[in-house]
């Protein structure tokens, strides 16, 4: 492996830069481990401090994982490991939700088209028990969320196709994080067990078109009450 010098008034940015580059061109691989501390720092050209704070960053972005006794290895780089603390920029602005719903709603009604026409009778059964499980909403908050997660992944894995798969694998953290905020809000407990029963219905049927139409719809509603919210919680701030 070959570690490029940095100029010297490069500061850690530059190095976390250059380390980032080496992975996305498959020069560093899941589980690397990098060359130790000193010996590196000589190959890049920096001080060691420098050094020592661009790999906290990436340790702090799950990109690397600092063993103490042993060294500096290159994690697994799962998306769900590498956005698992992305969610606090949710917890920022409102905003960012609303994104990550255009987003869902590009992705999952296709999906769920898919799963109309490949799911097993097994899952089917399972999204069953999904359902029964969040209709006690109100009275168990925590089961309807476990369900909701759970009723998404059923129909995920159910489209049987891998790219689709990994492109919702890396949004899963966002999305928990998206339903710890929609989960309080007024009517969406009642409206989303309305929407899963819809969604079902669809699989059940093996119909795409209402499979897909079922799950944009779903995820449209939620989308509304939350900018319903934003738009109550401005005019409050406002008076």
């Amino acid at each position: 492996m070959t570690f490029e010098a940095i100029s010297k008034t490069a500061v850690a940015e530059d190095i976390v830069a250059q380390l980032l580059l080496l992975i996305q061109e498959k020069k560093l691989r899941p589980g690397d481990k990098l060359p130790p501390e000193r010996e590196l720092a000589v190959m890049m050209g920096v001080s060691r401090p420098s050094l020592r704070e661009a790999l906290r960053s990436l340790s702090i972005m799950h990109v690397v994982e600092l063993r103490h006794g042993s060294g500096t290895y290159v994690t697994s780089l799962e998306p769900e490991i590498l956005v698992e603390h992305l969610d606090f920029v949710f917890a920022l602005d409102d905003s960012t939700y609303l994104q990550l719903f255009e987003t869902r709603k590009i992705l999952e009604p296709g999906l769920c088209a898919l799963a109309a026409q490949r799911i097993s009778d097994e899952e089917l059964a399972q999204l069953e028990t999904c359902v029964a499980h969040s209709a006690a909403g109100p009275q168990d908050p925590e089961a309807y969320f476990q369900a909701d997660i759970e009723l998404h992944t059923i129909i995920t894995v159910a489209a049987h196709n891998p790219v689709l798969h990994r492109f919702m694998a890396s949004i899963h953290r966002l999305s928990q994080a998206s339903r710890r905020r929609t989960v309080v809000l007024p009517g969406i407990m009642q409206q989303t067990y309305q929407d899963h029963q819809a969604i079902v219905q669809a699989l059940t049927a093996h119909d795409p078109t209402a499979a897909y139409q079922a799950m944009l719809t779903h995820l449209t509603h939620i989308e509304q009450r939350l900018r319903a919210e934003q738009t109550h919680e401005k005019h409050n701030d406002l008076s």
